[in-house]
């Protein structure tokens, strides 16, 4: 049974674990701001310019190539970035993403490609070490990035994937990380990034107001899309980051909002149980008076 000396050591380790985790919440709910302003931000122009290449890229001449653009016949190798945390102690965000891309490089993408060798482009510390022990071919790692995000290094991602799609290393590329919705709600989505989903002839006749429209390009068609492929490649990788970045400290400032209300309520309950405790030590003390000075006084 615990001693009076137990419950009050145990109260002061709780009391200062909820300090710590107070301390995090606070820190993770600045970071969260800035994370989700830049998201926001960044959204609008990722949209309209998928939108923009993938009109383009469907109406493109015949005769135009880029290696972008290719769409092999039979996939034979795909590759999928997993992007994590650097850190834990944000609820579940790390366990879903790896459960989830786990599971598809394991067996979703065998079913849908039986013949495709799968390899795998780790972000995130928690990603590296992850698959570092399963038995899949990883292709690049990028740990330890999320302290201070740069746009760098979504060039650096855009480089390897290019080079690689280009080179017919792989085949098919998919991107899978959490999205931010809400800060009480993050998604696991897995989204193609190569090769780009062309829109049909009738929707890129159409204009915004749904009327029939037909443009003049200058320069060429053929000259943006070179311009405007290697950028939209680049800042999907960025929107990806920019949302997991978002996704990981909505997710930890709820972890520890939790973490320090379940402390609060332990320290509530420590703090009945030594009263108690210590109420029946003292009438024990008083019995054992009383009954030591009827003793004498017989």
């Amino acid at each position: 049974m615990a001693t009076l000396r137990d419950i009050k050591q145990r109260i002061v380790a709780v009391k200062n674990t909820s300090k710590i985790t107070s301390a995090m919440r606070m820190v993770a709910a600045a970071k969260l701001r800035r994370a989700q302003e830049a998201i926001l931000a960044a959204r609008p122009y990722s949209k309209k310019l998928s939108e923009i290449l993938g009109n383009l890229a469907s109406s493109v001449e015949e005769d135009y190539y880029h290696p972008l653009l290719r769409r092999p016949q039979k996939i034979r190798s795909v590759a999928v970035i997993v992007i994590s945390s650097d850190r834990g102690l944000c609820g579940s965000f790390n366990s879903n993403v790896l459960r989830i891309a786990g599971q598809r490089v394991k067996s979703g993408i065998q079913q849908e490609f039986p013949d495709a060798q799968v390899s795998v482009i780790a972000v995130g510390k928690r990603s590296v070490q992850f698959f570092q022990r399963q038995s899949i071919p990883v292709i690049a790692t990028f740990p330890d990035i999320f302290q201070k995000l740069r746009f760098g290094t979504a060039q650096e991602l855009a480089e390897i994937v290019l080079n690689g799609f280009s080179e017919e290393k792989f085949d098919h590329v998919e991107v899978i990380g959490n999205q931010f919705r809400s800060v009480m709600r993050q998604e696991v989505m897995t989204e193609q990034l190569l090769p780009i989903e062309r829109k049909n002839q009738q929707e890129t006749k159409k204009s915004v107001s749904g009327e029939q429209s037909d443009y003049i390009f200058e320069p060429s068609r053929g000259d943006i899309m070179d311009t405007l492929l290697p950028k939209y490649l680049t800042n999907q990788l960025w929107r990806s980051l920019l949302d997991s970045n978002a996704a990981e400290n909505a997710a930890r400032m709820v972890a520890m909002e939790a973490a320090t209300k379940n402390s609060k309520d332990l320290i509530k309950a420590l703090q009945l149980k030594f009263n108690n405790l210590r109420q029946a030590a003292i009438t024990k003390e008083m019995l054992e008076i009383v009954g030591g000075a009827e003793a004498l006084k017989n």
